[in-house]
C-alpha cells in the first residue's frame, strides 16, 4: 500500500477519535471521582458497547488466530469463551460489588472492604502489572499490524496511537474513554462486516484449509492448525484459555470502572451480556481464520497468521483494515490507561493524589509503555505469550480475592494464596524441567531453577499452546493454601475495613 494513503488514514482516524474524546472537556470541569468513575451516568447501551470495545483490542487480529494456528476446535471455542465469560461474570457479580461498596472505583476497593489495606495493595499492583503489560502488547502489536501492512517503521504508529490516547484521556478520564468506545465500536462492528463480505465470496476454498492440516506437519509427523482437530492437547489448552483470559480479565480496572459508571444494576446486567453476547461471535471468527491460514501452509510468524491472509487484498480493503487496528488499539489503550491512573492513585496511594497528579501519572505512562513495546518488538515475541504472562499473575490471584466473598476468608490467608500460587508454578517448573535448557535466563541459574522461572514468564508448552499444568497448578494451589492459611489465622481476622473516598466516607456520600 501507498505509504502515503497509509500514513493519511492512520492521521485520520487517530484525529477523529482525538476530536471526540478532547470534546468531553469542552466547558466541562471534572471532579477526581468523576474523572476516575463517570459514576451513575451510562444506560446500558452506552456501557454494553463501552465494555465491548474496551474488552477488544489488536490482540483481536493476533491471539485468537495464532493459538487456532497451534490448535484446533478447543483452542478457538476456549479463546472465544474466555473472552466473553468475563462479561457474564461482570453481569451478575458487578452489581452486588457495587451495592457492597457504592462509593468504589477498582476491584481492589471492594478487596479492601472485605480484607483490608495490605491485600488491596497486593491487588492494586497484580492489576498494574497486568494491565500496563496488556498495554504495551496492543502497542506491540498495532506496531506490527501497521508495519505489515503498509511497510511503515512499527515504532512509528506506536507512538502515534500512545500520544493521541495519551491525551485525551488524561484530559476526560474515563468520560472521554466512554465516549470514544461507542464510536470505535461501531467501526468495529461495521469493519468486521466488511471482513465477513471480504471472505464471503470464497467460503468453500475457506472451509477447506481450515479444516486442513499444515500441509508441511505431514512430513514432521505433527499435526496442528485444524479446525476438525478434537485432540486432548487441544482440549487442555482451550481450558487452561478459560482460566487464564477469565482470571485476568477479572484484574481489569476498566471493566470495574464501567461498572459504577452504569446507572443502575439493570444497566450494567444488560450491558454486560451485550458485550458478551458481541465479544464471542468475534473472537471465534478471527479463530477459524486462523486455522484456514494454518491450512494454506506454515509461517515464520504464526502470530500474522491472519495478516498473511489479507496481504494480497486490495489496497481499497487494506485500508479498511488500517482503520480497523487503529479503531481496536484505541479502543482498548485508552481504556488501560485511564484504568491504571485508577488502580495507582487509589489503590497503591491511599487516595492521596489530587486529580492533577493523576494526569501527570498517566503522561508518565506513555514513554515507557512505548519503550516497552518497542523492546518486545525487537525481540520479536509472541504477543499471545506476553499476555499469557499477565492471566498468570491474575491466575494466582483470582480465587484468594473472590473467596473472600466469605467471610470466613481473611487477609493474611489470601495474600499467602495468591503469592503461594505463584511460587507453586516455581515449584513445579523446578521439580519438573521437561523443557530445553536454552536462553540467557540458563546461564544464570541451574536448569532446574531456570525452568521454574520460565514456566512464570513464559507459560508455554513446547507446540506453542497455553500450558494447562502451569495455570492448574496456580488455580489450585492458590485455593488450597488460602483455605488452610485461613483456619490457621482463623482467630487473627479483622473486622471490615472502612473505605474512605478522598475525605468522604460511604455513608455520607
Amino acid at each position: 500500500m501507498n505509504t502515503t494513503i497509509a500514513y493519511g488514514l492512520m492521521l485520520t482516524t487517530l484525529g477523529f477519535f482525538g476530536y471526540i474524546g478532547y470534546q468531553v472537556t469542552t466547558g466541562k470541569k471534572l471532579d477526581s471521582d468523576e474523572y476516575l468513575s463517570a459514576r451513575g451516568s451510562q444506560d446500558w447501551i452506552r456501557i454494553g458497547l463501552s465494555l465491548f470495545a474496551s474488552g477488544m483490542g489488536v490482540w483481536l487480529l493476533f491471539g485468537p488466530s495464532e493459538v487456532a494456528y497451534y490448535g484446533g476446535f478447543f483452542d478457538v471455542m476456549g479463546y472465544a469463551l474466555s473472552a466473553s465469560i468475563p462479561f457474564i461474570l461482570l453481569a451478575y457479580l458487578g452489581p452486588y460489588i457495587r451495592n457492597s461498596l457504592p462509593t468504589g472505583i477498582t476491584l481492589a476497593d471492594f478487596v479492601r472492604l472485605k480484607i483490608g489495606r495490605e491485600m488491596q495493595i497486593y491487588v492494586g499492583i497484580i492489576s498494574i502489572i497486568y494491565m500496563f503489560t496488556f498495554l504495551f502488547a496492543e502497542f506491540t502489536a498495532i506496531g506490527r499490524a501497521i508495519e505489515f501492512l503498509t511497510g511503515i517503521n512499527a515504532l512509528i504508529p506506536i507512538i502515534l496511537v500512545a500520544l493521541v490516547t495519551a491525551g485525551y484521556t488524561t484530559l476526560g478520564g474515563l468520560p472521554a474513554s466512554i465516549r470514544t468506545d461507542k464510536f470505535q465500536a461501531w467501526f468495529i462492528l461495521w469493519l468486521f462486516v466488511v471482513l465477513i463480505l471480504t471472505f464471503i465470496g470464497d467460503t468453500k476454498q475457506l472451509i477447506t484449509d481450515a479444516v486442513a492440516f499444515t500441509p508441511e506437519d505431514l512430513e514432521w509427523d505433527w499435526e496442528h492448525g485444524s479446525i476438525s482437530s478434537f485432540t486432548m492437547a487441544s482440549f487442555l489448552s482451550g481450558l487452561t484459555l478459560i482460566i487464564a483470559i477469565t482470571s485476568a480479565e477479572m484484574f481489569s480496572q476498566g471493566n470495574w470502572q464501567r461498572a459504577y459508571a452504569s446507572e443502575d444494576d439493570n444497566a450494567l446486567n444488560k450491558g454486560a451480556l451485550l458485550a458478551a453476547g458481541l465479544v464471542f461471535p468475534l473472537v471465534f471468527l478471527m479463530g477459524f481464520l486462523g486455522s484456514a491460514s494454518a491450512g494454506k501452509g506454515a509461517l515464520n510468524d504464526p502470530s500474522l497468521a491472519f495478516f498473511s491472509l489479507i496481504s494480497d487484498f486490495s489496497p481499497l480493503i487494506l485500508s479498511f483494515f488500517i482503520v480497523l487496528v487503529i479503531a481496536l488499539v484505541c479502543s482498548s489503550a485508552d481504556t488501560l490507561q485511564n484504568a491504571i491512573v485508577a488502580s495507582i492513585s487509589r489503590d497503591l496511594s491511599d487516595n492521596k493524589l489530587n486529580l492533577k497528579q493523576s494526569r501527570y501519572i498517566a503522561i508518565a505512562l506513555v514513554p515507557l509503555a512505548i519503550f516497552m513495546s518497542w523492546y518486545m518488538a525487537d525481540k520479536a515475541a509472541s504477543v499471545f505469550a506476553i499476555f499469557l504472562f499477565a492471566d498468570l499473575l491474575a491466575t494466582a490471584t483470582v480465587l484468594p480475592i473472590f473467596l473472600t466473598l466469605s467471610d470466613k476468608i481473611n487477609s493474611d490467608a489470601a495474600l499467602s494464596g495468591a503469592v503461594g500460587g505463584l511460587v507453586s508454578v516455581f515449584l513445579y517448573g523446578w521439580l519438573n524441567p521437561l523443557i530445553d535448557a536454552s536462553g540467557p535466563l540458563y546461564s544464570l541459574f541451574p536448569d532446574r531453577i531456570a525452568t521454574g522461572f520460565h514456566y512464570i514468564f513464559k507459560p508455554l508448552t513446547e507446540d506453542g499452546l497455553a500450558n494447562f499444568n502451569v495455570f492448574l497448578t496456580a488455580l489450585i494451589s492458590s485455593l488450597i493454601i488460602t483455605l488452610v492459611a485461613s483456619m490457621m489465622f482463623e482467630e487473627e481476622k479483622e473486622p471490615p475495613q472502612q473505605v474512605v473516598i478522598g475525605d468522604v466516607k460511604p455513608e455520607e456520600e
